[in-house]
């Protein structure tokens, strides 16, 4: 009996389709960071909670709409996925942030057990509008880390182009005090 061909894919394929993969929920993260600051509810933060390749949240950063300054862009995705499948770990899903988390974000990211972090901005983007809140040395220039069960990689090429873009594009519009 005759099998037909099997093919496996080429590394660079692979590789290629999770960049596309990356590239795709980073710009659905910055468009959330777009939103916050048209309709006034926070800064340009945003954040996508993907299972399955599917998104199980969407979010922006809340802080000014709900006068609260942890409701960061990732706080809020992970408080809203938990709620969605009524679990407290995300240990099935990954998180896409527009930005380089701050301490609090990464510290929800960690205690929430989801499994891998791709951010588009570097902080300095940030903070180079007057952000101050990120976090140190340990992760901040690291294009790819990992820190016990979290895989955390900066975004290659466009994404992070256009992620960077948003500070800029943002920053007469907000106000940071």
């Amino acid at each position: 009996m005759e099998h037909p061909p099997t093919t496996a894919a080429t590394p660079s394929a692979v590789t290629e389709a999770v960049q596309d993969r990356d590239q795709k929920f980073i710009t659905k993260a910055v468009e959330e960071a777009y939103k916050a600051v048209e309709c006034g509810d926070g800064r340009p933060f945003g954040a996508v909670i993907v299972r399955n390749n599917e998104v199980v949240v969407s979010c922006h950063n809340m802080s000014l709409r709900n006068t609260d300054p942890t409701a960061h862009a990732e706080v809020t995705a992970i408080r809203q996925a938990c709620q969605k499948l009524n679990q407290l770990e995300l240990s099935d899903c990954e998180i896409y942030a527009s930005c380089e988390p701050c301490p609090m974000c990464f510290g929800a990211i960690v205690i929430s057990k989801i499994k891998r972090l791709v951010y588009g901005a570097k902080a300095k983007a940030a903070i180079a509008i007057g952000f101050d809140n990120f976090i140190g040395e340990a992760l901040r220039g690291a294009d790819f880390h990992q820190i016990a069960h979290l895989e955390i990689k900066k975004a290659d090429g466009a994404a992070a182009a256009i992620a960077e873009q948003v500070f800029e594009k943002t920053k007469d519009k907000i106000t940071l005090s």
